[in-house]
């Protein structure tokens, strides 16, 4: 099977959920069938990264937009420009007229093609001749819907509200013509069936690298140490620190006067290096997360905002590590609360779970040995093997039926309001 694998923005280093999901079932796909990856990137051209990636995966071809600086003021200037075009901004940034013409010229050389994440969408031919899939690593309308429920400020919640109903129209249409839809969940599955027939979406799960994440042995004593994983230039992960730092820490911190909360993902913005303090680290980039994973004591995801599934949750449990988590946090995932991670809605709930496990070693153990077994059912090449199957059972019925188009169309929803 000859497989076209379309992608904005740069897969490698695969350090955020995306892209190592991404990057992890690449792998598997292209040790079983021809794959052609396609990335291409804006910004300055990155000749370092085209070679990696060839390395990577050869044969891979690369194209660099060369628009649009990635600073804040160019960034605001840019989506200005763009406000009152239908496509919500996530999307039409991303649009290309080069990449576009490579797309329609290339396109039917392919068995299937896979659109990775909604933002590539926008560059695909306007009638998909070829069976192609989406591959929706999140529902992206439910996060702008949270962004806008939780976020205080007045003009950001407006800002949200306006980008929510413009993505619910996008991501409804594209939903409806693509010949298939990949999602990571049952929960996202269940959302999307609401748009169209739930026959023409798929599951495959989120996995792990157990070859990198697994427990330390011998186990050793820890400090109590709480720890945050993710890239901390995501706003979701951004207001999460916020948030446990806010109104979790402290409670945390009357009852555990010793603990200390680290911060690790790449990129931390100003908001995120502001919560630094005696009791709290930001310690951006590593070099290793299993490392740090290792060094602490439990692992929280107090996330109020986000879709899909979170690779740090199945990460942080086949290192052997107790986790405590939003019910958004551990959305999609087959996590079973008060047996392998402890959930947690509320600040005074969350601070409870985390300061209960930091006191009691014993109950600690315990969950993390049920953790590091449940994630073990959840390594890559299984789920790459999956998604293969998906996309030879598409290849095979997709190509008998009429083209689709992915031309946006206007679609309201009460969740709008």
């Amino acid at each position: 099977m000859k497989i076209l694998w379309v992608k904005a923005n740069k897969i490698l280093p695969a350090e955020s959920g995306g892209a190592i999901r991404s990057y992890q079932i690449l792998r598997r796909l292209a040790s079983l069938h021809e794959v052609v990856f396609f990335s291409y990137y804006e910004g300055d051209p990155d000749p370092e990264y085209e070679d990696e990636l060839a390395r990577k995966f050869p044969g891979s071809v690369c194209v660099c937009t060369g628009k649009r600086g990635i600073s804040s003021v160019a960034r605001g200037l840019d989506y200005l420009a763009r406000l009152a075009m239908p496509a919500p901004y996530a999307v039409g940034r991303f649009e290309s007229v080069r990449v576009q013409e490579q797309l329609n010229n290339w396109f039917e050389e392919f068995d299937v093609a896979v659109c990775d994440f909604l933002d590539a969408a926008i560059n695909l031919p306007t009638r998909l001749s070829s069976p192609t899939v989406l591959f929706q690593h999140n529902v992206e309308s439910e996060i702008w819907r949270r962004h806008a429920v939780t976020e205080r400020n007045p003009a950001k919640r407006s800002f949200y509200r306006l980008e929510f109903r413009k993505m619910l129209r996008y991501e409804q249409s594209a939903i409806r013509k693509f010949h298939h839809i990949i999602a990571v969940s049952e929960h996202d599955r269940r959302l999307m069936g609401q748009w169209t027939d739930s026959a023409r979406i798929s599951v495959v799960a989120t996995g792990v690298d157990l070859q990198q994440y697994c427990p330390a042995l011998p186990s050793v004593a820890v400090e109590p140490l709480v720890l945050f994983v993710g890239a901390m230039d995501w706003e979701p992960n951004v207001d999460a620190v916020e948030y446990f730092c806010r109104d979790i820490w402290p409670l945390i911190q009357a009852k555990v006067p010793a603990a200390r909360f680290r911060i690790v993902g790449r990129n931390p913005v100003r908001r995120v290096q502001r919560l630094a303090s005696n009791s709290v680290e930001v310690a951006g980039q590593v070099l290793s997360v299993v490392d740090h994973l290792r060094e602490s004591a439990i692992v929280v995801v107090p996330l109020r905002v986000g879709g899909g599934t979170r690779l740090k949750i199945y990460e942080a449990m086949a290192t052997g590590k107790a986790v405590v988590s939003t019910s958004v946090g551990a959305e999609g995932l087959d996590v079973h609360p008060g047996q392998d991670i402890v959930f947690a809605d509320d600040p005074v709930a969350f601070a409870g779970a985390v300061t209960m496990l930091l006191e009691d070693e014993e109950l600690r153990r315990g969950y993390e040995r049920v953790a590091a077994v449940h994630a073990a059912k959840y390594d890559w090449a299984a789920i790459g093997d999956h998604f293969a199957h998906v996309l030879e059972t598409v290849a095979g019925t997709a190509s008998r039926e009429s083209p689709c188009e992915v031309e946006p169309a206007c679609v309201t929803d009460a969740r709008a309001s």
